[in-house]
């Protein structure tokens, strides 16, 4: 039989065994109550070239796949009713991402995917609930809707069918200034060039060219128009304005050469190959100065340098002079021709360089040159002394047998001598009353006139006749010459003896 302090004993023992165990029950379920706080694992896949590589265990069992077991396509098949806008393959091009929204109820209604060389990431996750957006949420939503139909510049979405989806307001009035066919972009694909220019044209013919930035976001594409109609037009008119340049340098017989503000061949012309002998693949290539004028001398197409040494030099030179405007040359080439070269600045640093053939022109100089000495010599040759006036009474032209006579060169004098110089010197030799009035009139008379001739009776009983006779261009040819055959000799000598009073 149990004594009364046995009893205590028992009972204080069950007391405190019920307090260990209720601390510790409470233990045990704060730690097992700890895991159930933590995040679900997700749905997550690896795929290796279309090949399912691994996923976590909560992803291999939602859509019941095995690794190395199932491809791209059984994965596919599972979600297209979820995401129709999955892609075929699994990834496009060496990388890039894709977030894709479910169409349907589902909780693991948002797919991000991820590639990068041959390996892609599938994670499907929970959309955020729509109940939580805020109201500064829902006004970012109405200031961005705003932005959009405020933009001068049309904006839209094409969707993977080719048809257009939203729009903002700008594309709204293009599609009313250009209709086109209900539900399909403003632009045709096939419209524009290579890049990502395009055009929409009206009933009228009339076309206005927009640049087009395209943004692929999963199956739909964005699509931003910038117009350009005036810098369509603009470089449509500098390149017709280049190309009737170009056919007006092409038919230039100056050789023409450009260079640029660092110097290299920019613009050449056929004539500058004829005069060079440069060839046009050369040309092409886009030469520098330097090279432009060592071809020039490789090609003997211009003098050979006394020195070669300051061959550099010298171009150097002329490279700076031609910048200056200030380079005007006459190169004389081995085989007779002869060239006029002239450099030029143009604008924003660029030179010019201006090739003539100029042979023709120094050949004809030369044989006129030659010309008329030979007909000073056969004039001078002859023993009247004769003397031309122009139309306005001024000497042009004397032979060496009237400064003989006369004592008088016209072609020294600083100023021009003219009808009435000539007859102050004349009188003064002939010492006898003249009519020089006659003179004076038929020198300065226009048209065609009759000869006339004056006898001057000159001191010690000395005769001679003057002649006076139109000749070409209104000019008048004075001729004297002695009454007697080869007594001008006799007369020279005797006005030589005479006094000149004064000089003229």
């Amino acid at each position: 039989m149990l004594t009364l302090p046995d009893l205590l004993v028992i009972i204080g023992t069950s007391i405190t065994t019920a307090t260990l165990a209720a601390v510790l029950l409470g233990r045990k379920k704060a730690v097992a109550s700890g895991p159930l706080q933590l995040a679900p694992e997700p749905l997550a896949l690896l795929f290796d070239n279309g090949v399912l590589h691994h996923g976590t265990a909560a992803g291999l069992k939602h859509f019941g796949l095995l690794p190395g077991m199932h491809l791209w396509d059984d994965l596919r098949d599972r979600l297209l009713p979820q995401f129709p806008d999955l892609p075929e393959t699994a990834g496009r091009g060496a990388s890039g991402s894709m977030t894709l929204i479910g169409t349907t109820a589902d909780p693991h209604s948002l797919l991000e995917m991820k590639w990068r060389d041959g390996l892609c990431w599938i994670d499907v996750t929970d959309q955020p609930d729509s109940s939580q957006t805020t109201l500064t949420t829902a006004a970012d939503l109405i200031a961005y809707k705003r932005c959009c139909d405020m933009m001068p510049h049309p904006a839209w979405e094409e969707r993977a069918d080719g048809s257009l989806g939203w729009r903002n307001r700008a594309c709204d009035d293009l599609l009313t200034k250009y209709p086109q066919e209900p539900g399909k972009p403003p632009f045709d694909p096939s419209s524009g060039d290579a890049g990502n220019r395009a055009f929409i044209e009206g009933a009228n013919g009339q076309r206005e060219w927009f640049d087009i930035e395209r943004h692929q976001a999963g199956s739909t594409i964005f699509n931003h128009a910038t117009c350009i109609t005036s810098l369509v037009a603009s470089e449509s008119a500098e390149n017709t304005f280049v190309q009737t340049l170009a056919k007006t340098f092409a038919h230039l017989s100056i050789g023409l050469a450009i260079f640029d503000r660092r110097g290299q061949l920019g613009i050449f012309n056929p004539a500058l190959v004829d005069l060079t002998g440069l060839q046009p693949r050369f040309l092409a290539s886009q030469p520098t100065m330097q090279s432009f004028f060592d071809q020039l001398r490789e090609n003997r197409s211009m003098p050979e340098p006394k020195n070669y040494r300051t061959w550099r030099q010298e171009i150097a030179q002329v490279i700076a002079a031609a910048s200056g405007g200030q380079y005007r040359e006459t190169w004389t080439l081995e085989d007779g021709r002869t060239y006029a070269v002239q450099g030029r600045p143009h604008p924003d640093g660029a030179t010019a360089f201006m090739i003539k053939d100029i042979s023709p022109e120094i050949t004809l100089t030369r044989n006129f040159r030659i010309e008329v000495e030979v007909y000073e010599a056969m004039i001078n040759s002859i023993d009247d002394a004769l003397v031309v006036f122009s139309s306005a009474g001024i000497v042009t032209f004397s032979n060496a047998a009237y400064r003989k006579l006369w004592g008088h060169n016209p072609e020294t004098s600083f100023a021009d001598v003219t009808i009435h110089d000539a007859i102050a010197l004349w009188k003064s030799k002939a010492k006898t009353k003249q009519d020089w009035a006659t003179l004076t009139r038929f020198t300065t008379t226009l048209g065609p006139r009759e000869p006339k001739e004056l006898t001057l009776q000159l001191p010690k009983g000395v005769a001679l006749t003057c002649q006076m006779s139109a000749i070409t261009s209104d000019t008048s040819l004075i001729r004297f010459a002695a009454s007697k055959k080869g007594a001008l000799p006799d007369v020279v000598q005797t006005l030589q003896k005479q006094s000149i009073p004064g000089q003229m």
